[in-house]
């Protein structure tokens, strides 16, 4: 009876100890398989103080595309997503500071103006002038800083659930962080839960074994995530500048969105008069990956309208 329960008790503690790990094994060899089908490479690039991680596709001298995940994710959010662009342009994916694949440091300074700075330095290295930037969620908040305060290195601006403006009524982060209970640090499974059942309205299917794995990140990663959203959150928010914004401006929002709410997008509207709005219909915070098709069509129209806009612009 004891020799019975001892060995189920092993196998139990086996089963706790290496499902996340199997998980983090099958997360890295989906993202190889998935990279491998979109044509991208994984490369590292030295910057100053600091060497990001990216994938990069495309012809070498076509047209740079260049995609920022938000906050807590990192570049392969945008695989499925960049398969529609690598044939006509260069494509550019990175971990932005403290996330993916990049090492974390205490202290790195992770405000959004920093990580603006970033992409401009990944730009120089990769010998890029010029890029068509498309960003979600915080990424889109890097994206309209760059575009704002960099402007003769962006072609065209694409805001995916843009975070960065002031929220124009209550919303159930907002509430849950001034509550003291930050969504994005967990330490529990059901934490995690909660949270990825907040990131999309119409996710696509994820194994039990894949969720397992990335809760155990989120748990061990919850210190340093502290620590970066509390630069980026603390940055100055977009409003003043969003006028200064003259390029083609595409803003696309899930109707159904929990992490921003749709209201934001009127905002950023408002702010960039020229700009088009799209809402997607039973879609949460992550159009790329729950409506990468017709997600992909709405930033194809942007890049075509830019490709006009630049045959005329003096």
């Amino acid at each position: 009876m004891f020799v019975t329960l001892g060995v189920l008790a092993l196998i139990a503690l086996w089963v706790w100890w290496t499902y996340p790990r199997v998980g983090n094994l099958l997360f890295e060899l989906i993202g190889w398989v998935e990279a491998r089908r979109s044509r991208l490479k994984a490369i590292r690039v030295p910057i100053k103080s600091m060497t990001l991680a990216t994938y990069q596709g495309g012809a070498a001298h076509a047209p740079a595309l260049l995609l920022v995940h938000g906050f807590s994710a990192d570049k392969g959010v945008w695989l499925g997503f960049a398969r529609h662009f690598v044939d006509d342009y260069r494509v550019i994916i990175p971990d932005l500071a403290g996330h993916g694949k990049n090492t974390f440091v205490a202290g790195g300074d992770y405000s959004i103006a920093a990580q603006a700075r970033r992409m401009v330095a990944l730009l120089d290295a990769c010998k890029i002038d010029k890029v068509h930037v498309i960003g979600s969620s915080m990424g889109a908040y890097v994206a309209s800083w760059l575009a704002a305060h960099h402007p003769e290195r962006v072609l065209s601006l694409g805001l995916i659930g843009a975070a960065g403006v002031n929220l124009p009524q209550p919303n159930e982060v907002e509430a849950l962080v001034n509550s003291g209970d930050n969504p994005f640090l967990m330490h529990n499974r059901a934490q995690f839960d909660r949270f990825f059942a907040m990131t999309m309205a119409a996710p696509p299917f994820i194994p039990e074994v894949l969720l397992a794995a990335e809760a155990q990140t989120y748990i061990k990663r919850r210190e340093e995530l502290r620590e970066i959203f509390a630069d980026f959150s603390g940055s100055p928010r977009m409003e003043p500048w969003l006028p200064h914004i003259q390029v083609p401006s595409l803003i696309l929002w899930g109707r159904q969105d929990r992490m921003v709410p749709v209201a934001s997008a009127h905002t950023w509207q408002a702010g960039i008069p020229h700009a088009r709005l799209e809402i997607l219909d039973g879609i949460g915070h992550l159009p790329m990956v729950e409506a990468t098709q017709a997600s992909a069509l709405h930033c194809r129209e942007l890049l075509d309208k830019a490709k006009v806009y630049a045959s005329i612009r003096p």
